[in-house]
């Protein structure tokens, strides 16, 4: 069956079959970006959601913009840090980039 299919793709035919082929190698190009690019992407997106989402007060994060703290106050759609130096900010909770350490794991 594997051959007969290659078979059949291989030659080009007289009429249509030509674009029948072009069809069939846009489809498979599709389906490799697909597989290659998007799902991998939106996996990434759904792991930094979960994990935003699960923030809680005591969790060590680090910013989008490289900045280290501590969770003190959580809102909706924002997270109050504080930083070494006792320095509080108030950021947005989807430009939090990574969490270092999870106070509930300990």
């Amino acid at each position: 069956m594997n051959e007969a299919m290659l078979a059949f793709l291989a030659v080009p035919r007289e009429g249509g079959s030509g674009s029948t082929i072009f069809l069939m190698q846009m489809v498979a190009i599709g389906v490799i970006f697909y597989f290659l690019l998007i799902r991998p992407q939106r996996k990434e997106q759904q792991r930094h959601r979960t994990m935003i989402e699960q923030l809680r007060q005591g969790d060590e994060v680090i910013t989008a913009g490289g900045i280290i703290g501590k969770v003190v106050h959580t809102e909706d759609d924002r997270l109050t840090i504080k930083t070494a130096e006792n320095t509080r900010l108030v950021i947005q909770r989807a430009r939090i980039a990574q969490v270092l350490s999870d106070r509930r794991a300990e």
